[in-house]
């Protein structure tokens, strides 16, 4: 699927956008290859581009104090991902995105966003509504880490992600979860029993 097409059949599921609508998008959306390891957005650095998954998966993840990776974001197809916070402020990145396989992602710029707003007034309506779903995502994992055993923060997102089970490397599973490799491994031992 062209990713143009792939990107309007995101846009669909939010918001009714026309043919004519689309095109006037078009220009603002520029095409991006990212091979398997590499960065999108580099800890330190201004979050430049939302970033439409087309085909591929990425990650966003900052670094604490003792150099431990810690998972936020898990985007494959059909998912957005950037560093939000500093996409809006200006302010330099906590989070890297990185490229878990080779992917294709249409980028937006900031800038651009303000742009396609004037334009096409019903994206306004359309990332608001990616927002508040952005939200109540970080909501509920915020929920979810404090109140639920690891074990059915994994069993959610089997029910919700199996997807990701088959294409993202356990460790950044487990970091996605909160817990060691060690303990995935372990809760996924007792579930096959």
């Amino acid at each position: 699927m062209e990713q143009l097409e792939f990107l309007r059949n995101n846009l669909l599921e939010k918001v009714n956008i026309s043919s004519e609508e689309m095109e006037l998008l078009a220009p603002y959306f520029i095409p991006k290859t990212l091979k398997r390891k590499k960065e999108l957005n580099r800890i330190g650095d201004v979050c430049k581009d939302i970033a439409f998954v087309t085909k591929g998966s990425l990650r966003a993840y900052s670094i604490d104090d003792k150099g431990t990776e810690h998972v936020s974001q898990l985007a494959l197809e059909n998912h957005w991902i950037a560093d939000l916070y500093s996409l809006l402020s200006g302010k330099p990145s906590e989070f890297a995105i990185e490229a878990m396989e080779d992917s294709e992602l249409l980028l937006l710029s900031a800038h651009n966003l303000d742009c396609i707003y004037l334009k096409v007034p019903l994206m306004e309506r359309f990332f608001r509504k990616l927002l508040e779903k952005a939200y109540i995502t970080t909501l509920q994992r915020f929920n979810s880490t404090i109140s639920e055993t690891a074990a059915i923060r994994y069993k959610n997102l089997l029910q919700n992600n199996s997807d990701l089970l088959h294409r993202v490397p356990l460790i950044y599973i487990a970091s996605y979860l909160g817990i060691t490799p060690e303990s995935l491994s372990r809760i996924r031992k007792n579930m096959s029993l």
